[in-house]
C-alpha cells in the first residue's frame, strides 16, 4: 500500500475568523444565550492603550477579529474549525474519495492511500480542491507557497512517483523531497526516522555543551546538577517524538546505537572523564537510560 500526503497552510488563521459565523456556530453547538451574547460583543468596538513606565498613550481602536495572543483564541478557533472538518469529511465520503484530513491549528494534512501513486494523486487533487473551496466559505485562504506533497513507499525499486499537479487550482508546481519536516518531525520515504534521530541527538549534544556556562568560574556544576540538567533538558530533546519510531517490531538497531553514542558523550561530561568503560543501558526490547 502506497501513501501520499498533501500539507497546506492557512494564512492569517486567527485573524480570518468570521465573527458573525462564529456566533452562529456557537448557537448551533448548543451554547447558552449568555455565552453567545458575550462572544457576539467580544471583538466589537475594542480599544487598547500602550504604556511606557508611567506614560500611558491614548486609546487606539482594535477592530480586528481574533488575536493570536488571546487566551480564548485556541478554544474559539477549534469551535470555529470543527464544522469545516465535519463538512469536509462528509463530502469526501459522499464522493467516495478515500482521503482523510488531519489538522493542527493552521497546519492541515490530507492523506491518501492506494495501490498506485496515480490513483492517490487523483484522490488528493479532488480532496484538496474541495477543501480549498470550503475554506473560502469559512473566510480562510490557503497559503499556496507552503503547500507540500510527500510520498511514502518501502519498495526496493526505483522511487520516482509522478508529482501531483495543482496548477489548475492556482497552486504553484510542487517539488519532490527526499526528507520532509512537518510539525517538528522529520520523515523519510521509508519511515526509518534515521534523520529524525540524528537531528535531535545532535541538538541534545549542543544543549549539553551550552550547559557549561551555567556553572561559575571556580567550581562549575557538580555531578548531581549535571544529572538533573541531563534528565530534564537533554533527554527530553533526544527522545522527542520517540512514539513514532519506538514500537513493536520496529527496526531499532540504528536508533539505539545513535542514542547510545549520545549517552556515552554526556556520561563522560557528567563524570568529567576522558573515556568510560562500555556499558549497555539500552537493549533491543527496552529503552532505559540511567545515570
Amino acid at each position: 500500500m502506497l501513501t501520499s500526503t498533501l500539507a497546506f497552510d492557512i494564512t492569517q488563521f486567527f485573524s480570518s475568523l468570521n465573527h458573525c459565523l462564529l456566533s452562529l456556530i456557537l448557537d448551533k453547538a448548543g451554547f447558552r444565550s449568555k455565552v453567545i451574547n458575550f462572544f457576539s460583543n467580544y471583538l466589537i468596538n475594542r480599544k487598547t492603550a500602550y504604556s511606557w513606565n508611567s506614560f500611558p498613550s491614548h486609546l487606539f481602536n482594535v477592530n480586528m477579529r481574533m488575536g493570536q495572543g488571546s487566551a480564548l483564541s485556541p478554544i474559539l478557533s477549534a469551535l470555529y474549525f470543527s464544522p469545516f472538518l465535519y463538512i469536509l469529511e462528509k463530502c469526501l465520503k459522499n464522493l467516495n474519495l478515500k482521503s482523510s484530513i488531519l489538522s493542527f491549528v493552521d497546519d492541515s494534512l490530507l492523506i491518501s492511500q492506494g495501490k498506485s501513486f496515480q490513483l492517490s494523486n487523483t484522490q488528493l487533487f479532488s480532496s484538496y480542491n474541495i477543501a480549498s473551496k470550503l475554506l473560502s466559505k469559512f473566510s480562510f485562504l490557503v497559503k499556496y507557497s507552503k503547500t507540500e506533497v510527500f510520498y511514502f513507499s518501502r519498495s526496493h525499486s526505483i522511487f520516482n512517483p509522478l508529482l501531483l499537479n495543482l496548477s489548475a487550482i492556482g497552486s504553484p508546481s510542487l517539488i519532490q523531497k527526499d526528507i520532509w519536516r512537518y510539525l517538528g518531525f522529520i520523515f523519510d520515504k521509508k519511515l526509518y526516522f534515521c534523520q529524525h534521530i540524528n537531528f535531535y541527538a545532535n541538538k541534545a549534544i549542543s544543549t549539553v555543551k551550552c550547559m557549561k556556562i551555567l556553572g561559575n568560574s571556580t567550581r562549575g556544576l557538580n555531578l548531581q546538577q549535571k544529572c538533573l540538567l541531563y534528565r530534564s533538558c537533554a533527554l527530553s530533546i533526544a527522545l522527542y517524538g520517540f512514539q513514532l519510531w519506538y514500537y513493536s517490531k520496529a527496526p531499532l538497531s540504528y536508533s539505539l546505537k545513535s542514542l547510545g553514542k549520545l549517552q556515552r558523550k554526556i556520561a563522560i561530561w557528567i563524570l568529567e572523564a576522558f573515556k568510560m568503560s562500555p556499558s549497555y543501558c539500552c537493549s533491543n526490547h527496552s529503552l532505559e537510560w540511567h545515570l
